[in-house]
C-alpha cells in the first residue's frame, strides 16, 4: 500500500480542526480520510511549533547561522585531523 503525502496546506486545515475541539479526533480523522494518530500528532506538532510562529525573524536567523557555524565546526576538525594524518604519513617523503 504506497503512503500518501499530505501538503503543508492539508495538515494544517486538519491541525487546526483538532486544536479548535469543536468536533472528536475520529470525525476529523473520517471528515480528512486520514487515521486518528495522523490527526492527534498534527495537532500535537502545530501546538508545539507556535513559539516558533510569534518567535522574531532576527531568532531564527540567528538560529540558522549557529546550526550552519557547528556544521562548519565539525567539517574543520575533520580536515585538521585529515592534514596531521597526511603530515604524519608523508613524512618520509621529505
Amino acid at each position: 500500500m504506497k503512503r500518501k503525502n499530505h501538503t503543508k496546506n492539508f495538515k494544517s486545515k486538519v491541525a487546526l480542526a483538532a486544536i479548535k475541539g469543536q468536533k472528536t479526533a475520529n470525525e476529523i480523522a473520517s471528515e480528512f480520510g486520514v487515521h486518528v494518530s495522523q490527526v492527534n500528532r498534527w495537532k500535537k506538532e502545530a501546538i508545539d511549533a507556535l513559539p516558533e510562529a510569534f518567535g522574531s525573524k532576527k531568532d531564527r536567523t540567528i538560529e540558522g547561522m549557529e546550526a550552519e557555524r557547528n556544521v562548519l565546526f565539525q567539517q574543520i576538525g575533520k580536515l585538521q585531523v585529515e592534514v596531521d594524518w597526511l603530515k604524519k604519513n608523508t613524512e618520509h617523503l621529505k
